[in-house]
């Protein structure tokens, strides 16, 4: 079932880590957000125009992981494991203050953000949580590559594929929903990548902190991470997850069946900015106990029953 009310965070949280693209170590803290702030970053080494709004609009690379950059050029990048996080745990509102370019990549999953959220109290809050509801289908295509949404009474589910010539991860498909699956599998899968495109991924300047502690590396038949892959589908629920995060930055909780091939943080972004353009097939709404209260573009609360 779906929640009603916003969350916040009751105490701040802090962890710290290296950056998987810059190489460079970050401390980031998160502090509970006012109700209707939605989750805002903050630099805290740069002293003027440092906030950055977690939005879809404010993505301004998609390149081997999720860059938002405010109108004034200050960035903050990959954050799109940390946004899943604050999602799975339901977190609406919060300023992360973080001191460098980087979220740090952790384990290279969202498993140790899970921990450390767990460790504080999650705040009700007074406003609704707002939520997207797919009226109608809305797909992108992009060569081979294609994402859609389907309606969907109350859920948020994803059906992912991957399509790689490497037999390790070959065709993996996976389906999940949000709010009625177990998503340990999810969370603690690991960002992952050929170990015969590493030298051409530093060579455009990334993967700079990159490691077997914090990917999974494939070579040719063989994972090199001690100990393996942590669940059998590893990969694509890694792509799952990021996709968990990258959808937060539409603002709302959307509602819908999510069909995705060969996707990633470039198509994704290229699909919200398409569905959150499709008003037709979109309906912004808060929940009541038995009550949806729909809110159209003229802003007059229309109000239709749901089954309980």
């Amino acid at each position: 079932m779906q929640e009603i009310y916003q969350k916040s965070l009751l105490q701040p949280v802090s962890f710290k880590g290296i950056g998987l693209h810059s190489g460079k170590n970050s401390t980031v803290t998160i502090f509970p957000g006012e109700e209707d702030r939605g989750i805002v970053f903050k630099r805290v080494d740069v002293k003027q125009n440092n906030i950055i709004e977690a939005n879809y609009q404010n993505v301004s690379s998609a390149k081997l992981c999720t860059t938002l950059e405010n109108k004034y050029g200050v960035k903050v990048s990959t954050v799109e494991h940390l946004l899943a996080a604050l999602y799975i745990v339901g977190i609406d509102n919060a300023i992360i203050e973080i001191d460098n370019e980087e979220v740090p990549i952790m384990d290279g999953s969202a498993k140790d953000f899970l921990d450390i959220l767990s460790k504080t109290e999650i705040k009700l809050l007074t406003k609704k949580r707002k939520y997207l509801k797919i009226l109608n289908k809305v797909e992108f295509l992009d060569g081979e590559r294609k994402i859609s949404i389907e309606p969907s009474n109350s859920t948020f589910e994803v059906d992912f594929q991957l399509n790689y010539e490497n037999k390790i991860i070959g065709k993996q498909r996976n389906s999940v929903s949000f709010q009625t699956d177990d998503l340990n599998d999810i969370y603690n899968s690991r960002t992952f990548c050929l170990y015969e495109d590493i030298e051409k991924i530093k060579k455009i300047g990334l993967a700079k902190g990159g490691s077997l502690e914090n990917a999974v590396v494939v070579d040719q038949e063989k994972v090199l991470n001690d100990g393996g892959l942590r669940n059998e589908k590893e990969f694509v629920n890694h792509k799952i997850l990021d996709l968990a995060g990258d959808f937060l930055l539409s603002g709302y909780r959307i509602l819908g069946k999510v069909k995705c091939y060969q996707g990633g943080h470039e198509l994704t972004n290229k699909f919200l900015r398409k569905l959150l353009n499709c008003k037709s097939a979109i309906l912004s709404m808060e929940l009541n106990d038995i009550i949806i209260s729909k809110k159209e573009s003229s802003d007059q609360p229309v109000k239709i029953a749901i089954n309980a």
